[in-house]
Formats: C-alpha cells, sequence, structure tokens
C-alpha cells in the first residue's frame, strides 16, 4: 500500500505509481507474492492509523476476503499506528523501515554486515515493545518481522535490547579499527581507491564484475550487496587502483540504517574518487540522483568539493538508439558524465580512462634514467609511479613519469638530482 502525500511547499513528491513499483520490488525481494496493491491518497495524516477511518475500513474488508500473510504500508508508521493498523486488518502489518530491515537481515553475509543489521532492526525494534522479536539462532534470514519456522521466539525489553546494543557497539567499534588498519596498509602499497555509490539496483555490482572480473552477486533485486566488496583495478596507461562496490542507497533510507552502515559507508568517506552509478534508462533517475546525494550529504560528503566525483549513467542499453548514441558522443567532454553499459561493455574504456586522469590528473612528470642492469629500481618505479613513456637506450632505460606529489620525496631521496629530473607538462 503506498499513502500518496500532497506536495508540500517547494518540495515535490516523487510519482506514486513509481514508489509503488519500489515498494512492490522491494516485497519481491524477499520472496512475497503480492495479491493486491493500492495508491491511498493522504491528505494529511492521521495519528491513529495514518490514513483515514474509511480507506481503513475498506482495506479491512479486502484483507478478510484474500486473508494474507501481511499487509505492507510503504511510509513509516509509529508504534501506535501499526499496532492499530494490526486491530483493524487483523493480520500482520510492516512499514517501510520494517521491510527493508527485513531485507537487509536476509542479504547480509559478513559478520559485520550482520552487526550493523542487527544494531539497525534493536533500534527500531526497542520503541515496538508491544511485540517479540527474534535473533540469533534461527533457520531463515531476516529478523522476524514475516515470522517462519524454527524461530526461537525471545522477550524484548529495554533492559535486553540495551545490552545487546552496547555489546554490538562494541564489535562494531572493533571492525572500524580493523577497516582503519586495512586502509592504512592500503596507503602503505598505495593504491588509491574509487568508491562505486548509487541508488540500489543501479547495476553498480554488474559494472563491479565487469570492470573487475569478480563474481560478486548481481541480480535484478534491490539490495543485492550489502557488504562491500574490494577489488584491484588495473587502468589503461598502467595505473593500478582499488575499486569498492557498496551498499545501494535508496529513498528514505531509515535513520537507524544510515547510523548502523556508517562502518561500511566509510570506504566511501575514505575514496579518492566517488562514482555515482546511475540507473539512466529509470523514470525516476533524476528524483534516484538527489536521494544519494542527500545520504552522501548526511555522511559528510559533498559531491566533487573535496575530491573527484565521476557520474556514470548506466544501462544505455535499455534506452532508445538515437539516445544511446548521443550519450556515447558525448564521453568525451572532461567533466561530463560518462554513458555506460554494464551488460554490454559500451563505454567502459572511456569510463577507466576518465579513472585514470582523475587519479593522476596532479601528478607531477619526471624524467628518470636507470641502467639496464637495475632491476631492482626499476621494479619499485613500476609498483610506486605511473610510467608514461620508456625507451631503452644504449646508456640505459629512459622512463618518463607521472609521480603523485606526495610521493616526490621518496623518489627524491631514492634517486639522485642528476638522473630524476622533472619536465614540463
Amino acid at each position: 500500500m503506498e499513502p500518496k502525500a500532497r506536495a508540500q511547499g517547494a518540495r515535490i513528491d516523487r510519482d506514486a505509481d513509481a514508489r509503488l513499483a519500489e515498494a512492490i520490488g522491494l516485497t519481491a525481494a524477499i520472496g512475497l507474492t503480492i495479491i493486491a496493491s493500492h495508491i491511498v491518497p493522504l491528505v494529511r495524516p492521521t495519528p491513529a492509523t495514518l490514513i483515514g477511518s474509511g480507506k481503513v475500513d475498506e482495506i479491512a474488508g479486502e484483507v478478510r476476503a484474500l486473508e494474507p500473510e501481511v499487509v505492507i504500508v510503504n511510509a513509516q508508521l509509529s508504534p501506535v499506528q501499526q499496532r492499530n493498523l494490526e486491530k483493524a486488518w487483523a493480520t500482520k502489518v510492516l512499514d517501510r523501515t520494517a521491510l527493508i530491515l527485513e531485507i537487509f537481515g536476509e542479504r547480509a553475509r559478513t559478520r559485520e554486515g550482520r552487526l550493523q543489521v542487527e544494531f539497525a532492526h534493536l533500534t527500531y525494534q526497542r520503541s515496538r515493545l508491544v511485540r517479540s522479536w527474534t535473533h540469533l539462532e534461527r533457520q531463515r534470514g531476516g529478523f522476524g518481522f514475516l515470522g517462519g519456522p524454527g524461530e526461537t521466539q525471545i522477550e524484548t525489553d529495554r533492559r535486553l535490547i540495551g545490552e545487546r546494543l552496547a555489546k554490538i557497539r562494541r564489535e562494531l567499534e572493533g571492525v572500524k579499527r580493523t577497516r582503519g588498519l586495512q586502509r592504512q596498509a592500503r596507503k602503505r602499497v598505495p593504491f588509491p581507491v574509487i568508491a562505486l555509490v548509487g541508488y540500489t539496483n543501479a547495476g553498480k555490482s554488474t559494472l563491479f564484475n565487469k570492470l573487475t572480473a569478480a563474481d560478486v552477486l548481481a541480480k535484478d533485486l534491490l539490495f543485492a550487496t550489502l557488504d562491500p566488496t574490494m577489488r584491484g583495478l588495473k587502468l589503461p596507461r598502467g595505473s593500478k587502483a582499488i575499486l569498492s562496490d557498496t551498499v545501494g542507497f535508496i529513498a528514505d533510507l531509515p535513520v537507524e540504517l544510515v547510523a548502523a552502515f556508517r562502518a561500511t559507508l566509510e570506504e566511501v568517506l575514505e575514496a579518492d574518487v566517488i562514482a555515482h552509478v546511475r540507473d539512466t534508462s529509470h523514470a525516476e533517475s533524476a528524483a534516484q540522483k538527489a536521494d544519494v546525494l542527500k545520504v552522501l550529504h548526511e555522511l559528510g560528503i559533498e559531491a566533487g568539493t573535496d575530491r573527484p566525483f565521476i557520474e556514470i549513467l548506466n544501462k544505455i542499453d535499455l534506452l532508445a538508439p538515437d539516445v544511446r548514441d548521443g550519450l556515447l558522443t558525448a564521453n568525451g567532454r572532461p567533466d561530463g558524465p560518462i554513458a555506460v553499459s554494464a551488460v554490454t561493455g559500451a563505454g567502459l574504456d572511456k569510463l577507466l580512462t576518465r579513472f585514470e586522469d582523475e587519479l593522476t590528473g596532479a601528478n607531477i612528470r619526471f624524467r628518470l634514467t636507470l641502467e639496464h642492469s637495475d632491476g631492482e629500481n626499476l621494479a619499485w618505479v613500476y609498483r610506486h609511479a605511473q610510467v608514461l613513456k620508456r625507451t631503452d637506450k644504449a646508456k640505459g632505460v629512459e622512463l618518463t613519469l607521472a609521480i603523485d606529489p606526495q610521493d616526490v620525496g621518496r623518489f627524491s631521496n631514492r634517486f639522485k638530482s642528476d638522473v630524476l629530473t622533472k619536465t614540463a607538462g
């Protein structure tokens, strides 16, 4: 059920049909079958039930006839509203937050992911002690909103939830420390990090797999990826980087999840380049972009202000040929979006070149000459600089290098000034 609110002030609500389609997609992501759906006009929220009493009674009649296992309201319900609707409809009711948490509970695979989801679930459930919750020893995924076989019902009270939240918070701090150590290790390599961000189901994982030849789960499902994945990426002119695939964003992301997933999204906070993957074939692509930028803003990231920010227009294979060709032709603009198809591979060469341009744009060029027999230094240079040109001459190997400004000191200490000279352009 999709409540449709009127626009307020300068705010324009997203299309109700598109929001209903997204809610159906969220529901399908946990294997539920939709037997009826409605868009409910909402002039102003009713404190007791969110929607008006007439509509509550109308839906109650349909519920009695269809006997669904659960009714999903694509809005955030207060505990009182949820309880009243369950009483009126005599069935289980989930709001948008509970539905997303249920999906996350099924999708998370790593220990970190499951801790983050449980933390978010308990934070949400703490205000809803009218029902019991389930966790730990159970045979199915999710967090017990839907019920299921083999579950252990544990009475919830504030003391137990508070103790568990404190324990998870400590464990997540350990996760953050571990990630910090991993980031420090990567900086010593050092390889820059490119983070893929975007609305859920924008094609980030498919693009990630195409670029890195990885096998990350990539399905036409909302939130197919929850746990962050990182792989090495070789760029056209020889530079190396680390590509990070992250959890997808979504409109009205529950505040509990924004906080709980901050440890995962720290990969984005620390990234050298942020690449925003958009489903350019989606009717709500512009609204989805706004949602992603809003979440990034909440994380303290302003697009393009403190680091390179690349917009990737994905799924162009689903566009009309003339529109697709026009977008591909525009790929040559240095600061514009890059149109690609992660499925067909179209535009990926330009994307990789753009990645490299953004990572090496501030580099300083040097010329270095090494003896043919100096294999150790030659290998070191290839590891720590971008080799733009190599010429084998009688006097030795002449290299034209692009060096990150922060690494210039390392090169100056290792090589004498007569063999390492700065060049123009």
